[in-house]
């Protein structure tokens, strides 16, 4: 019988697989300069927006300052009941909704436009300009466009009174006390303030398209408006539904520079000025009323939660690689 040398048995293989925690070692190790980036972002996130979400507690307590937030007694949902019973809660709600909502259909439009334009412009220098141009508005403080607006519109200066009397012939118009007006006011001037922002992230998408997408269609005889509404939007349709559900998801905030420092805190305008964040300004700082002022905050988050959820949802079943989660 035939004998096997020892260098002809085979050999078992083994493979090693490494561990979880050699994996994530790697990881680490890999990404750590992503990683350090990350972190002023994350203690930034964590202490401005996580560790103060104990004082949520003050919606269902009545504040006692001797006793503190925790020794206070609990008031239950009191808080939200001498909200929704208000007379204001119906009309800050929706002021707060139609507003943004306007401020959505707006600011997209014409930052759509704009960006759309832009990416026309072939001179570097110029759409630089443009650019910069654009994004001046949004990073001007509240306060002195407040002032802005005010040189325009006080009856010293009078100037918008008197351009539209001499070109329409209309009566003098004392906008601080008409709160009729107000509504497109503030719709021109978040548009003013805000719409270069979001071109300036529109255009960045734009200029991201393939430029061969272009160049068959112009081979093809297509117009610059086919080229727009058949190339360009379609392919920054995901960056424009992003953006909008991130609006969207804030539709229960409002801007408190924009409805409190714009209008003076005029009180004829608070019928179309006031919404609930300027309502809960003014519970803190007038009625001293925390509790109150704490739920309307946990009121606009919760709703706010349920909107992006909502909208994402919409989105998902439309078209799923779209949605933000």
């Amino acid at each position: 019988m035939p004998t096997l040398a020892s260098s002809d048995v085979p050999v078992p293989t083994v493979t090693v697989v490494p561990s979880r925690q050699r994996i994530f070692r790697k990881k680490i190790k890999k990404y750590r300069a992503l990683l350090l980036m990350m972190i002023p972002g994350l203690a930034y996130l964590i202490l401005n927006n996580y560790i103060p979400m104990y004082g949520v507690i003050l919606a269902f307590k009545e504040l006692n300052y001797v006793d503190g937030i925790f020794g206070s007694p609990w008031a239950g949902l009191y808080n939200f009941k001498f909200l929704f019973n208000s007379p204001d809660a119906y009309l800050i709600t929706r002021n707060t909704v139609l507003y943004n909502g306007a401020f959505i259909i707006v600011n997209t439009s014409i930052a759509l436009l704009i960006a759309l334009l832009v990416n026309e412009i072939k001179d570097k220098v110029v759409t630089r300009f443009y650019q910069s141009t654009f994004l001046l508005p949004h990073i001007i403080s509240m306060v002195v466009v407040a002032y802005l607006v005010y040189s325009f519109l006080n009856a010293e200066s009078d100037f918008i009174n008197r351009q539209l009397a001499n070109w329409f012939g209309f009566d003098s118009i004392s906008w601080y006390n008409e709160a009729n007006y107000w509504p497109y006011v503030l719709v021109i001037v978040n548009a003013w303030k805000s719409v270069g922002y979001l071109a300036i992230i529109y255009f960045a998408a734009i200029i991201g398209i393939d430029k061969e997408y272009y160049e068959a269609a112009t081979i093809d005889g297509a117009s610059k408006w086919k080229q727009m509404t058949r190339i360009t939007i379609p392919l920054i349709a995901p960056m424009i539904i992003v953006m909008t559900l991130l609006s969207i998801s804030t539709i229960m905030r409002s801007d408190f520079g924009l409805f409190y420092q714009v209008p003076m805190n005029s009180g004829p305008l608070m019928p179309t000025t006031n919404t609930i964040d300027t309502f809960v300004y003014r519970a803190m700082i007038v009625r001293g009323d925390i509790g109150m002022s704490t739920a309307a905050g946990v009121y606009q988050s919760v709703v706010c939660f349920f909107l992006i959820l909502g909208a994402n949802f919409a989105v998902r079943r439309i078209s799923k690689d779209n949605a933000l989660f």
